[in-house]
């Protein structure tokens, strides 16, 4: 067996400390898949304090020289914000070290950075964390699906707003009740902000289409609109059209009429049918839908947040990089020219919505109606002219041949309308 490999952690929080556990509980399964022990040098925090579950004398807060040390191998990042992650994990590809992270802002900022840094200096970079937690997404879009001609990847990519979406769905609670309850459980933060108002899902959507297209996509390239704005209306002008309503995050590769083609990456509350995978998506889970010329469809369900489900992915990427180091190589970079132009796909009109209820992003259909890239060459199902407000408008849906929700509101009265009038 090989000599051991040095391990350097960056962060201590949920999922640091999972890893760290996992290292040293599993040590010898991982050695045995590995062809080398993994050993653990040193973890980098802010602050340096006994009683955090592992020992004291492994702890500093010396971030550069952590990764600088001759005894490390492979840099795990977990701390979550920018800065200082990105200079621990320049520093760590500059000093030939390998590098696993999970950190999804930095990536959908700073990706080609990243990746040009570990292309020079010929080590791994590694990030299958970053998106859907435990769910293989990262992997099948760069290896797997190496050969082939991805469409379209559109998914469920952040469990807080599925978890409110799914309780408004099948409860009914308005969004204050489902964000307090997702807030008791555990799954929304104090500042919920990132999640509600689909800043995380942008930063995911920005690296899966990077991956996807082969092109550079940052967050500011994907239109975002969050879900704070919904109410139990809305859902009523779903469910009467078969649909549910779900956050989505949707990457595709558009051709215009000359030809050229561009990449499209946006967010936004969706109408999805009942009868589509993603409608069954429920609670914290996540889900990606994947469209490829040869490959057809395919779809990734599972975990998408905790502790424990991100660590296995991190615990993933951390085999990969050690055995890459045991047989002295590296795994398939990120190569190529980009093939793609990103765009920022939609204007800043407000949501368009039908007197039925049905409601677009303004230049982005939903999954419904099919193969609909725009929402101008989209038409509601019900056939009637879209208005540019959110209000659901006149009294009858000819499509659904139901009320309206603002017909609706005022069916108690009509008794009273009636003895009126007679």
């Amino acid at each position: 067996m090989s000599d051991a490999i040095g391990v350097a952690i960056l962060g201590l929080g949920n999922v640091g400390s999972e890893v760290a556990r996992i290292i040293e509980s599993s040590a010898s399964d991982l050695a045995a898949r590995i062809g080398a022990p993994l050993e653990i040098r040193g973890i980098g925090v802010r602050r340096v304090a006994d009683g955090r579950g592992v020992p004291v004398d492994l702890l500093t807060d010396d971030i550069e020289a952590l990764v600088a040390r001759d005894d490390v191998d492979i840099v795990v990042e977990l701390m979550g914000p920018v800065e200082p992650a990105r200079r621990g994990i320049l520093g760590a590809l500059n000093a030939g070290k390998s590098v696993v992270t999970a950190n999804k802002a930095l990536l959908a900022q700073s990706a080609g950075e990243l990746a040009e840094a570990a292309e020079k200096a010929r080590v791994d970079l590694y990030f299958e964390a970053a998106v859907a937690g435990a769910i293989p997404v990262i992997r099948p879009l760069t290896q797997s699906l190496a050969g082939d001609s991805v469409i379209r990847v559109s998914g469920i990519v952040n469990g807080t707003t599925n978890y409110i979406l799914s309780a408004m769905d099948n409860t009914g609670a308005g969004y204050d009740t489902a964000l307090a309850e997702a807030g008791e459980l555990g799954y929304a933060e104090a500042d919920p902000t990132a999640d509600v108002e689909g800043y995380d899902a942008a930063a995911k959507a920005a690296i899966l289409a990077s991956i996807a297209f082969h092109t550079k996509v940052s967050a500011d390239d994907v239109y975002r609109e969050g879900i704070t704005k919904l109410s139990t209306d809305d859902f009523d002008s779903a469910r009467a059209l078969q649909c549910t309503i779900k956050l989505l995050s949707i990457c595709e590769r558009l051709t215009d009429s000359e030809g050229h083609q561009r990449v499209s990456a946006r967010v936004y509350p969706a109408l999805v049918p009942l009868t589509h995978p993603l409608a069954s998506v429920n609670g914290a889970f996540n889900a990606v839908f994947v469209e490829a010329e040869a490959a057809g469809e395919l779809m990734f369900y599972g975990q998408g947040a905790g502790g424990a489900p991100t660590a296995s992915a991190v615990l993933g990427d951390l085999v990969m990089a050690a055995r890459n180091r045991v047989q002295g190589g590296r795994g398939p970079g990120r190569r190529g020219t980009p093939s793609c132009p990103s765009r920022r796909s939609v204007s800043s009109r407000r949501a368009t919505t039908c007197g039925c209820g049905w409601q677009t992003s303004p230049a982005c259909s939903p999954l419904w109606p099919p193969n609909s890239p725009s929402v101008r060459s989209a038409s509601p199902p019900c056939g009637r002219r879209v208005r540019s407000t959110r209000r659901a408008r006149g009294w009858w849906c000819s499509r659904t041949r139901q009320p309206t929700p603002r017909f609706r509101k005022l069916l108690p009265l009509l008794p009273i309308l009636m003895w009126y009038w007679a």
